[in-house]
């Protein structure tokens, strides 16, 4: 680390994030509320200058003639990142927060997946980024359902899960719409959900929604894929599994269009006899 402290850093901050402690720090100080806003919501400023994980960022030259300097990321002595647009560097930082704290949280076990609320009981949508999930968080938020995640079902120790609060947005197929509004704003104050229905799906055109019911055990080994923390930390990600299956209706199938799905998926969140939509 002596080499890399001696680069010259002008601002730096400690926090502490879902009970992991961060560091973060740079060679222009008016970069360091950049990468604070890169934190997910709920940090906490740290007691302590002793962190587990030190983020760097070196700040490139802009657009112009001549040489240019590099951006930098470095995860603690190890550079991770370097490119000449800022915004890719900045990208690898939010991602690498991401899933460090994922893997480490003190209390939470991450999974991958989009997340709502429906009339106090969670639909919960596992699936790695680009599965589709996005598309039917977004049409259930569009129904009327409370947005929680996109990203992560952060659950606790009595299987409830939590807001992971990041924007709701869309890609193309192709490309992020960086100037697009988000869909849905984050709000980390939501109260944590016990789970009322997973829904394990994939798209394929033209598909006919026509769920199977998943066992308790299925649903497990089906969740533990998605599971960030289940090799570091097994006995407690299958506890916390176990707590948030219980009594939880698991269906898996393909399906088609994320609207023609919405009513047939919501109505067992709540029970016989309730849609989110018409």
């Amino acid at each position: 680390m002596e080499k890399i402290d001696r680069l010259g850093w002008a601002a730096g901050l400690a926090v502490v994030s879902y009970g992991v402690s961060i560091g973060l720090r740079t060679d222009e100080p008016e970069a360091l509320d950049g990468l604070v806003r890169l934190l997910p919501s709920g940090w906490r400023p740290a007691t302590s200058p002793q962190v587990e994980r030190l983020y760097s960022f070196r700040v490139g030259d802009g657009p112009g003639q001549g040489i240019r300097r590099f951006s930098m990321l470095y995860r603690d002595e190890t550079r991770i990142a370097r490119s000449l647009e800022q915004t890719a560097v900045l990208n690898a930082l939010e991602s690498e927060l991401q899933l460090y704290l994922a893997e480490r949280a003190r209390g939470r076990i991450f999974v991958h997946a989009g997340v709502v609320g429906w009339r106090g009981r969670a639909v919960v949508i596992p699936g790695r980024s680009m599965s589709g999930k996005s598309t039917l968080v977004a049409a259930l938020v569009r129904a009327g359902a409370t947005y929680y995640s996109d990203e992560y079902a952060v659950l606790d120790a009595r299987g409830r899960v939590h807001a992971y609060p990041t924007p709701l947005s869309l890609r193309d197929g192709s490309a992020a719409a960086p100037n697009e509004p988000p869909l849905a704003t984050p709000n980390h104050d939501l109260d944590p959900l016990p789970v009322g229905l997973v829904v394990i799906t994939r798209y394929r055109a033209g598909a006919r929604w026509r769920p199977r019911r998943l066992s308790p055990g299925r649903a497990g080994i089906e969740l533990l894929a998605h599971t960030v923390a289940a090799r570091r930390r097994p006995a407690r990600a299958l506890s916390t599994l176990a707590r948030t299956l219980s009594g939880t209706l698991v269906l898996k199938g393909v399906r088609g269009e994320a609207s023609g799905l919405v009513a047939t998926v919501a109505e067992p969140a709540e029970g016989p006899g309730t849609r989110i939509a018409d």
